[in-house]
């Protein structure tokens, strides 16, 4: 007769830890999709913390719960993982822009709160700021590998495009202006605030980090944007 000998929880828990790394590894390497998920997290914040050049696989590696063999495996190269991080900060952004539903809106609503949400994407959260200001430093030279980073910009600029037309058959913006240019002026303003806010704090001897000047600042930015669309005064 066959015993069944019943482990109980506690022991199980036991087992499972004192399973070898080898194990543990194999069972990760079954969910590709997450253990893939664990090194880009792990990767973003090495590379926002220490830039490309300074981000070592290794600390990757130990972060993930992975190994080098398996980074290797998912993204190729140290360029690699790199570009896969540069394209998921781009499209965590893109994508949270286009569920703003700003055809909802009336233009002027709808540019404001576009303006204000590219401001408030850059408070608390270096990351973004600290992967851009790496790849600006080598020249945008992985980004210029990426086949999507176009692609993800293009439904934006379609976006702006369209609150801009609305804006104009009404009256209260004016005509001619391009989509892209006053994309560009809206991420460069919101962006120097925070990426030169150091600094700034001491020249100026005001405290930038502190609520009251980040709504200050912010709402300044969103009068600034919207006088630049209104019609010229005859």
């Amino acid at each position: 007769m066959m015993t069944i000998v019943q482990v109980s929880p506690s022991k199980a828990a036991k087992t499972k830890q004192a399973m070898p790394a080898e194990v543990k590894q194999a069972v990760r390497s079954r969910d590709p999709e997450r253990t893939r998920a664990n090194i880009l997290a792990a990767a973003t914040a090495e590379f926002s913390a220490r830039g490309f050049a300074g981000a070592g696989i290794d600390a990757i590696a130990t972060r993930s719960g992975a190994n080098r063999r398996m980074i290797y495996h998912y993204f190729g190269s140290k360029r690699g993982l790199w570009l896969a991080v540069l394209e998921g900060a781009y499209e965590k952004v893109r994508s949270s822009e286009l569920r703003l539903d700003l055809e909802k809106l009336a233009p002027e609503a709808a540019m404001r709160a576009l303006v204000g949400f590219t401001f408030d994407s850059f408070i608390g959260d270096r990351t973004f700021i600290n992967l851009l200001n790496s790849e600006n430093l080598h020249q945008a030279r992985h980004l210029k590998g990426s086949s999507r980073v176009k692609s993800m910009h293009s439904p934006l600029i379609g976006m702006i495009q369209t609150i801009l037309d609305r804006g104009v058959k009404l009256g209260i913006f004016r005509d001619g202006l391009d989509p892209a240019q006053l994309w560009i002026s809206i991420a460069g303003i919101s962006y120097f605030y925070f990426s030169n806010i150091f600094t700034l704090s001491v020249i100026l001897d005001r405290d930038l980090h502190a609520k009251a000047q980040i709504a200050k600042r912010r709402a300044h930015v969103g009068d600034l944007i919207l006088a630049a669309l209104r019609p010229e005064r005859k």
